[in-house]
């Protein structure tokens, strides 16, 4: 549905974003991700057609987005991070003007309105006037205008910013619910939105995509997967010499690394499984005990999504590309 193919955007001598490679099947969520200024609106802009490229193509419903910009424009909802809003309208005056300028028949309007004020549970606010929504309702409003006239894909960028977090919750379901029936790209820097929302995620720093894949094969593949954190007591030389090396030879174990430690007398060690596979925490206790070592906790570790954006975000390597590629931002002002 969305393909993006080595885009770059530069000012000037400064780049946005570079050699931006990714695409959105029909139907999905993907998450796009990183820090403030990581390139995130450039790209959003460039999809819409508010922003041309200085390199590469983007594609939309199979319409390059430069060559062919209002039939991009007639497949896309975009709400950019602040909703472009009428606020002297009501709600439902606002859509049917939408919809009439996004070039919804108008024996099809009414339909198409009521739709979206439904889907965005906007019913009750309907005939209120914008201004005295909530940034909550807003937001919604937002949504409503991005997707009257029904199309295939939807860009939200930055869709819950300054929304408390009873309002989060409802844009991120009403996103959920669009789904299926939409491809959705919803660029964020919030860690949970990516999570609890979306099926894919592209993270992008300083201006390039450095991983493409779900949430849980980025944290196996940059981690190794779950584990175990063990607390023990015993002589430094028998540690390194014996114990690590018999959890070493434990199956499925990938890595055994010692981390630090408040105390001097205990040692902290990490025991990492292979990607895609689970370690047996009675192996490792009987290990350490039959190791003359003493336990004094141990317990499971899980790599987070927040593990992974660090990692790629402080890191100035990309992920080796079993997946895809994305981006970066120059101080114009502009919020990424």
């Amino acid at each position: 549905m969305i393909e993006v193919e080595h885009l770059s955007k530069v000012y000037g001598s400064t780049p946005a974003i570079e050699d931006v490679t990714f695409a959105v099947e029909p139907g999905e969520i993907l998450g796009f991700l990183g820090p403030n200024g990581a390139g995130k609106t450039t790209t959003m802009r460039i999809l819409s057609g508010y922003l041309p490229a200085s390199a590469g193509t983007a594609k939309v419903a199979g319409f390059e987005v430069h060559e062919n910009s209002m039939a991009v424009r007639k497949h896309i909802g975009y709400l950019p991070e602040t909703p472009p809003l009428y606020t002297d309208m009501t709600v439902e005056g606002f859509l049917h003007f939408v919809a009439r300028i996004k070039g919804v028949n108008a024996g099809d309007r009414p339909l198409r309105v009521q739709t979206a004020i439904d889907r965005c549970n906007l019913t009750e606010k309907s005939h209120t006037l914008i201004r005295k929504l909530s940034k909550g309702y807003r937001q919604r409003v937002g949504i409503a205008q991005a997707i009257v006239h029904d199309p295939p894909a939807i860009i939200l960028d930055e869709p819950t910013v300054g929304l408390d977090p009873r309002q989060i919750a409802e844009v991120r379901s009403l996103i959920k619910r669009l789904a299926g029936d939409h491809t959705v790209i919803l660029s964020t820097h919030i860690l949970p939105e990516v999570s609890m929302t979306c099926d894919r995620i592209a993270i992008i720093n300083k201006g390039r995509v450095v991983a493409t894949n779900t949430p849980e094969n980025l944290m196996a593949q940059l981690t190794g997967g779950s584990g175990y954190e063990l607390e023990v007591d015993g002589e430094a030389e028998d540690i390194h010499s014996r114990l690590m090396v018999f959890l070493q030879g434990l199956p499925n174990v990938r890595l055994v690394e010692r981390l630090a430690s408040d105390l001097p007398e205990h040692h902290k060690l990490r025991v990492i499984a292979e990607p895609g596979t689970e370690l047996v925490g009675q192996d490792i206790a009987k290990t350490v005990v039959g190791a003359g070592v003493g336990l004094y906790e141990m317990r499971r570790s899980q790599a987070t999504l927040e593990d992974v954006f660090l990692q790629l975000t402080t890191e100035e390597k990309p992920l080796d590309a079993t997946t895809d590629p994305d981006e970066s931002e120059p101080s114009t002002g502009e919020a990424a």
